[in-house]
């Protein structure tokens, strides 16, 4: 069970756990439920949390290119995710059509350019790569 708030015409405008006043009591299986956290576009919230994850990546990137901070100052298990779904991103994209064919990827990484750094090695991009990153 979720409060509502509706506006004039009847339609959801927030959600909350907690009573807000002028809020009523609906079940999260409720049809105007389902609609306002489906969206009025089809979105769901799902599909928005996996855009704005992509969106999350490539800043990490950026930050990591322009050495606002290194990988080694987030978590193991941050690191880990973060270069399995690189990884996993790259792969994807060496099957790409490549429009740019003069060009090579960045992220590309040949087994002779990258540093032995450890078990995870062949995970790491290139520009992550640094002398004193261990595992």
């Amino acid at each position: 069970m979720r409060y509502v708030v509706r506006d004039t015409k009847g339609s959801i405008v927030s959600l909350h756990r907690e009573a807000v006043p002028g809020s009523d009591l609906l079940p999260l299986s409720h049809p105007d439920v389902q609609a306002f956290l489906t969206g009025t576009d089809g979105k769901s919230f799902a599909a928005m949390d996996a855009d704005l994850v992509r969106v999350l990546e490539d800043l990490i990137d950026v930050l990591l290119r322009r050495n606002v901070f290194r990988i080694t100052d987030l978590p193991l298990e941050a690191q880990v995710k973060l270069f399995e779904r690189k990884h996993f991103r790259d792969n994807l994209q060496s099957h790409a059509l490549n429009l740019y064919a003069g060009q090579q990827a960045q992220s590309s990484v040949s087994a002779n350019d990258a540093p032995a750094t450890g078990a995870m090695s062949d995970l790491v991009p290139f520009d992550w790569a640094s002398s004193d990153f261990k595992v």
